[in-house]
């Protein structure tokens, strides 16, 4: 399905007004590198179209299952992404980022895949109090409470520990 909507029963009627609710597959990924949406994901629109002076009011909520890892312990996770919108395409254009209404089809393209990609995180975490990763051996913290290392000795200071072993 496509992000091309009709509009005609709206065309030029202030007032009216139409809900619909929309499954549309991807055709292409959408998002960043470390949260994206994949090709063959879905996105579910409940959408509200309505006719205005200028032209269409469309005002819609976007619902989807982003998949990520987290930036913290790097484990795999599915983000659910729930983001409203809300845009007014015009019968005319009067500047060049104006979305129009084109014969009697409006294209949402745009629109949704801009509130998604502004809504993703840049940097997910499975929980919010997730402790990452030991940056001396990886380990992830979360599984281990006791999780020490010896401090490293500095090496200007090997002589004297040579001292001390010598002694013992």
């Amino acid at each position: 399905m496509s992000f091309l909507i009709p509009i005609k029963d709206l065309l030029n009627h202030p007032g009216n007004m139409q809900e619909m609710d929309l499954k549309i597959v991807l055709e292409g990924p959408i998002g960043t590198e470390l949260v994206k949406l994949e090709t063959g994901d879905a996105l579910d629109i409940f959408l509200r179209l309505e006719s205005v002076h200028e032209g269409i009011l469309a005002t819609g909520e976007v619902e989807a299952a982003a998949k990520t890892i987290c930036s913290r312990c790097l484990d795999s996770m599915n983000l659910e992404i729930e983001v409203d919108f809300q845009e007014l395409f015009a019968y005319s254009s009067t500047s060049d980022d104006e979305l129009v209404v084109s014969g009697e089809l409006i294209d949402l393209e745009q629109v949704v895949i801009d509130s998604v990609v502004l809504s993703l995180p840049f940097q997910p975490v499975c929980s919010p109090d997730c402790l990452g990763l030991c940056a001396g051996c990886g380990e992830k913290l979360s599984e281990t409470h006791e999780h020490q290392h010896e401090n490293p000795v500095d090496p200007r200071f090997n002589a004297l520990k040579d001292l001390l072993s010598k002694e013992e």
